[in-house]
């Protein structure tokens, strides 16, 4: 049996989705940009660790590690320097076009994932990583279209959907986990 803690990167991705969502519908604009900072540090900081370990040493089986390890170190970093960025009043052009590749690759994944019927529900994983990756695709354009209110209410709501589809992938998941794992014994106390 192997390690599996895809539950808390997925959980953490829900987490930082909905922030995301918050800041593109009601933050971009905002004079207080520092509010986010904390949110977006814990987001980046947990998916950061948690996908360079998953990419270092592939704790699960086959390509999950970089269909989940790979897109979770991106979304880490992106929301590391995004919080950076709004601590120090940097402007997030980069960071945006960045988001963009990332974004790309996050697609490929879901449509790849669909393609060979990979996790239990392929279909609604491949789609979680689709809309994921679209926000990343979109990051520049709404901050060139952040005072159309419309634009980022569609993006908050795609963000939002992205989020729920990984909550239910996730929570399901923990259920799932604790029942599976529950006579899991470290290999040095075997």
């Amino acid at each position: 049996m192997f390690i599996d803690y895809i539950t808390l990167m997925l959980i953490n991705m829900v987490a930082g989705l909905i922030l995301l969502a918050d800041y593109v519908y009601r933050g971009i604009d905002n004079a207080n940009q520092k509010q986010w900072i904390p949110g977006f540090g814990i987001t980046g900081a947990i998916a950061l660790t948690t996908g360079l370990h998953m990419i270092f040493t592939w704790p699960v089986g086959g390509s999950f590690n970089i269909a989940f390890g790979e897109t979770t170190v991106l979304f880490g970093i992106l929301f590391i320097a995004s919080a950076i960025a709004l601590s120090l009043g940097w402007d997030l052009l980069t960071i945006a076009i960045y988001a963009f590749f990332a974004g790309l690759a996050a697609i490929v994944v879901g449509v790849r994932i669909i393609n060979l019927n990979m996790t239990r529900q392929p279909l609604m994983s491949g789609i979680g990583f689709i809309l994921t990756g679209l926000g990343g695709i979109f990051a520049a354009p709404t901050l060139y279209w952040k005072a159309n209110r419309n634009w980022r209410l569609i993006g908050a709501a795609v963000l939002i959907i992205a989020a729920l589809i990984w909550a239910f992938t996730g929570y399901l998941a923990y259920w799932n986990h604790l029942e599976g794992f529950q006579k899991w014994v470290p290999l040095p106390m075997r």
